[in-house]
């Protein structure tokens, strides 16, 4: 089953309601009592006494009642959004917007309008909109529903081209990430990308099957090659006619299913590993809306694909392989499976595209729930302008980042190997091991001196059994795709 979404330039209080089974007000509480937003309810005093006792606190608060229109009885629903907002957060509070939207929707066609702060918040409250209606469903007695949104700033109506453009694609990465194994495998996902290309008039390369083998990258190769569909290294690029500046390369990790192969997961582990590729899902939406916007500089997007499963071929803990760096790695959990095909897609960023930056992007480690939460993502960096960028792109997109040490001289010897250039798993688990599974990437960067990005989105890319396609507002914001 699939949801519209839609956004209105409509202010017009009649018309939304006219159109609607339900209205959904959205803001802080001042602002929801502000005289631009009285005038467009049907009953200010109804409105007023509404949000009287109502107290936000930390996560916010809802009331509704209903109000008769043309005889019709239509519901009438505020969402109050919290006052705390911590420098950590965005201030635009997308996250109480999901949270609270999407427990609210009545049957039928649904308005909202999200009654902003300042129009620069239009983006995040946009994308946290999106984040409340998932498109993938297999109910039987799904059904659709309209909605319609209007951003209201303090001055009038803001105009939603971006937020509408990001929206529609996040819906479809948290789709993505939602879509069981036996729906999207590494096949599947080769061909949506062939097709995302063709659509795109994009260039798409695809390495695949043994030719990864013949061609060096073991990462890939050994991770995936057990599995019914075989690994994949994809590449997507857009070279714009005139384009300005030099490449922009983004990394996902796209482990279709994650059992951790012969180190094999404990049963309460495994249940949600479809959620894997959520980092090659996120490159592979962040990718179409910089060709979709007409982004200027060139962009690559590389969809590492496999499935980390169990045969008689299964890569073992104790085997040596080679990735695509050249470096050496002996396995020690067979587990640690997204670094090692992270790792051939950094390497050929780095050996063939000749990127002014490098972004990976994975579901990598449960530590990063440890080090940074559910909400935020892990971020490292060897560039403190990128990392400081990426922290304040995370604020005004939403898609929130907390930045991870990056001192690869603590980190390094932790993958210490006697026999290969280095192991695939820390020695000291109690070593910043989130911070260790990036450096693990970064170690096949070679020749490569330009600035690098680890974002580690194993905490926010899904919540509550459920796709939410982070990553695409945040590598829109950051690149200023769209705008």
């Amino acid at each position: 089953m699939s949801v519209e979404l839609s956004f209105t330039l409509s202010s017009d209080s009649p018309t939304l309601l006219d159109k609607a089974d339900t209205l959904v007000i959205v803001g802080r509480q001042g602002r929801l009592l502000s005289n631009q937003v009285l005038a467009l309810v049907p009953d200010a005093e109804l409105w007023r006494a509404m949000l009287t006792d109502l107290s936000p606190g930390d996560e916010g608060s809802t009331h509704s009642t209903w109000v008769r229109l043309n005889t019709i009885a239509k519901q009438l629903v505020a969402c109050v959004l919290p006052e705390p907002c911590s420098r950590y957060n965005s201030p635009a509070r997308p996250h109480a917007i999901s949270d609270l939207v999407k427990n609210v929707y009545g049957k039928g066609t649904t308005s909202i309008l999200l009654a902003l702060d300042e129009d620069a918040h239009s983006f995040a409250a946009g994308c946290a909109l999106a984040r409340t209606l998932p498109v993938y469903s297999r109910k039987e007695n799904g059904k659709d529903r309209e909605v319609v949104v209007a951003l209201l700033g303090p001055n009038g109506l803001v105009d939603p081209t971006r937020a509408d453009l990001a929206a529609s694609i996040i819906r479809n990465v948290g789709a993505l990430v939602d879509m069981p194994t036996n729906e999207l495998n590494t096949t599947v996902f080769v061909d949506r990308a062939r097709k995302l290309a063709e659509s795109l008039g994009a260039q798409i390369t695809v390495i695949e099957g043994e030719a990864l083998d013949q061609a060096g990258y073991g990462g890939l190769w050994n991770v995936g090659k057990t599995a019914p569909n075989p690994p994949a290294l994809v590449v997507l690029s857009h070279i714009p006619a005139g384009a300005s500046g030099e490449p922009i390369v983004w990394v996902g990790k796209g482990v279709v299913y994650d059992t951790g192969g012969l180190s094999l997961k404990e049963r309460a582990h495994m249940v949600g590993m479809k959620c894997d590729m959520g980092g090659a899902a996120a490159a592979f939406g962040a990718f179409e809306a910089a060709v979709r916007s007409n982004h200027k500089a060139p962009v690559h997007a590389i969809l590492c694909l496999a499935e980390n499963s169990i045969g008689p071929e299964a890569l073992r803990p104790d085997d040596v392989i080679t990735l695509y760096s050249g470096k050496t790695v002996e396995i020690n959990n067979t587990d640690a499976e997204g670094r090692l095909v992270l790792g051939d897609g950094v390497a050929y960023a780095a050996k063939h595209l000749s990127p002014s930056v490098i972004v990976d992007l994975a579901t990598l480690t449960g530590a990063q729930l440890v080090a940074t939460g559910k909400r935020h993502a892990a971020i490292m960096s060897n560039d403190e302008a990128l990392e400081a960028r990426a922290v304040a792109a995370g604020k005004s997109s939403g898609d929130l980042t907390h930045a991870l040490p990056y001192c690869p001289e603590f980190f390094r010897s932790e993958f210490r190997s006697k026999v290969a250039d280095m192991k695939n798993s820390v020695k000291d688990r109690m070593n910043a091991q989130a911070s260790c599974a990036g450096q693990f990437v970064a170690n096949h960067l070679v020749d490569y001196e330009g600035p690098w990005l680890h974002i580690d989105l194993a905490g926010p890319a899904f919540v509550d059994e459920r796709g939410t396609g982070y990553g695409v507002a945040l590598l829109m914001d950051l690149f200023d795709i769209g705008i």
